[in-house]
């Protein structure tokens, strides 16, 4: 790696550790040159696949649309923000370990579900009803329903 103060193409690496839960590497180094030291992090180059939507058309992933997303079924909810970004990371890193180029809008949206009916029910709830494109009140019994005797199972 070449040293950011003098240019030098020859550094050594002094110290390594593991950061961000493991997914980054941080390493120390040292310029052969002039001595200064500095710390660079090495991540895994990994993409995320394009989605494919129910039309059939295809996109890139975007962030954003599963934050806004999921923010908009947590709205004015008690869930903390660091929860939030977590959930969102397991899913991109869940997407990324699959190994697909592509993958369908509908196994994103399985993955949101299953994110957010651990963070909070009303949210997954609400999620739920338009991601199934719920028609009357019995289908948001059947899934209220189903989350109580979940629930219950776990006590």
């Amino acid at each position: 790696m070449r040293c950011p103060f003098c240019g030098a193409a020859d550094t050594r690496v002094v110290d390594s550790r593991l950061s961000h839960d493991g997914d980054q590497v941080r390493r120390r180094r040292e310029c052969v040159e002039c001595k200064e030291r500095f710390t660079s992090f090495e991540v895994a180059e990994l993409t995320l696949p394009r989605m494919i939507k129910s039309n059939g058309s295809r996109e890139p992933f975007r962030e954003d649309k599963l934050r806004a997303g999921m923010l908009r079924a947590l709205e004015k909810r008690p869930v903390d923000a660091n929860r939030i970004e977590a959930s969102i990371n397991r899913i991109k890193k869940a997407l990324m370990t699959r190994g697909d180029r592509e993958v369908s809008s509908r196994d994103v949206g399985e993955l949101v579900m299953q994110e957010l009916s651990l963070l909070d029910h009303v949210a997954y709830v609400r999620f739920a009803s338009v991601y199934r494109s719920f028609q009357d009140v019995k289908e948001f019994r059947d899934v209220i329903d189903r989350l109580e005797n979940q629930r219950e199972t776990e006590t």
